[in-house]
């Protein structure tokens, strides 16, 4: 026995000056405490190395390191922040919609797979880091967007408006061939009736009889025998009243009946020369909407969801009646789930995504949105001219982006102001400052 400790003890002394070559490993360390979250020192390096090889590739001058140290550390509490809020809503990108995000960033710099990871071990990360680090961007832009977007209102006087600034200007170098159909008031017809004539004339229009017969036969306005053609004009050379009702309004539009001081007129656009028309794939679609909670985890909720599914396919009820009875959505609720005619864009991504794929009748799996876990059904598809609606869509989202701005803006103070916040000092820094 104690030959055996002679042993190990010898072998410990043989041990003792390489342990003490050793190099010491740097541990990781907590630089500053975010709510329940902590930015490590290790989280730093990272933002730092890509913010330099980002500065190298770009040839852009960076600040001195004190300065930039501190605009990563502000960044980096920032991002913590917004990370909280997209986990607080539940928002989580699965593995599929995060190889997406990579494609396109790849597709956007106009690199391959690999030339892309070869780019990203450049910055002396790790592939499997640099899709963490998106998989994070993209939560956070879409818990901000979420979340910042119930802040903003915008009224339909303000988008009217703004269509009717970006109409004028579109309108600067667009010819319209117009026909006119002219009802005089006169002292055989009450103005009821001349304007119930109007509407049945325009009825009669839209059931496909021609506009230049029915102007020989009923209009009084000058240009009557000729069909009620005023032949090409841009809109400055138009008369006030026909300009006026001109907007955005494509090929074969019939506008009206609308009124003046002598009776009421009707016009069609023949033809137009420099409009970009706009025709869009609306649906209409049906879902039901299922909100998790303490009581019901995802798990939960996308149980109950097959269960609709079964009992649809069944017989047992209809996707209207438990949308009635179960939706979380009032609003579509009331109408058997019904969504209406919408285009695509205006659903959350992954709404977008089922509503643009799936087959018209055909009833989803349950997915997830930050709204919570839908089952989806296609009911229709149409293709509509909406160059009018585009010009509003255009005038929304200019709107829009400068509210959104200001809004998120705002949004990330608050989150700041009532964050806990605590820059950890470490032991080299307390030594410093004990020096001091």
């Amino acid at each position: 026995m104690n030959k055996f400790k002679r042993l190990v003890t010898t072998m410990l002394l043989m041990l003792l000056p390489a342990i003490s070559l050793a190099a010491p490993v740097e541990m990781d360390r907590v630089v500053v405490i975010v709510n329940d979250g902590v930015i490590l020192q290790s989280d730093i390096d990272s933002a730092m190395k890509t913010l330099k090889f980002n500065a190298q590739e770009n040839q852009q001058a960076l600040p001195e390191a004190d300065v930039l140290n501190e605009q990563v550390i502000d960044k980096l509490i920032m991002d913590e922040l917004q990370s909280q809020e997209a986990e607080r809503i539940g928002v989580r990108i699965d593995d599929n919609r995060l190889d997406d995000a990579v494609q396109s960033i790849a597709e956007g710099n106009k690199q391959s797979q690999a030339q892309l990871i070869a780019s990203v071990q450049a910055q002396g990360l790790t592939y499997t880091e640099f899709r963490e680090q998106i998989r994070k961007e993209v939560a956070i832009s879409e818990a901000r967007n979420a979340l910042v977007r119930r802040r903003i209102n915008i009224l339909p006087a303000e988008v009217e408006s703004m269509a009717g600034m970006l109409a004028q200007e579109t309108n600067k170098s667009v010819n319209y061939r117009v026909g006119h159909i002219q009802l005089r008031f006169n002292d055989d017809q009450s103005k009821t009736e001349v304007e119930e004539q109007a509407n049945e004339l325009v009825e009669r229009l839209s059931k496909g009889e021609k506009f230049s017969e029915l102007a020989i036969a009923y209009s009084k306005g000058p240009k009557a025998l000729e069909g009620g053609d005023w032949g090409w004009m841009r809109k400055e050379e138009m008369p006030t009243i026909f300009a006026d009702q001109i907007t955005t309004q494509g090929k074969d539009a019939i506008i009206g009946p609308f009124r003046s001081g002598i009776g009421f007129h009707i016009l069609k656009i023949e033809d137009v020369q420099g409009l970009e028309t706009v025709a869009v794939t609306e649906v209409n679609a049906r879902h039901i909407l299922i909100k998790t909670s303490v009581i019901l985890s995802d798990e939960g909720a996308q149980k109950e969801l097959y269960g609709f599914i079964r009992q649809i396919r069944a017989g047992e009820a209809t996707f209207g009646e438990l949308a009635q009875q179960y939706s979380a959505d009032p609003g579509s609720a009331a109408r058997d789930g019904e969504l209406g005619y919408q285009t695509p864009d205006l659903y959350v991504p992954e709404f977008k995504h089922q509503v643009e794929t799936l087959p018209v009748g055909q009833i989803s799996e349950p997915f997830q949105t930050v709204h919570g876990w839908h089952i989806v059904e296609v009911i229709d598809r149409r293709e509509v001219d909406r160059t009018d609606s585009a010009m509003n869509n255009k005038a929304y989202r200019i709107l829009f982006n400068r509210k959104f701005n200001e809004e998120a803006s705002a949004w990330m103070q608050e989150l700041r102001a009532s964050a806990f916040i605590e820059m950890v000092q470490s032991q080299d820094d307390e030594e410093v400052s004990n020096e001091l």
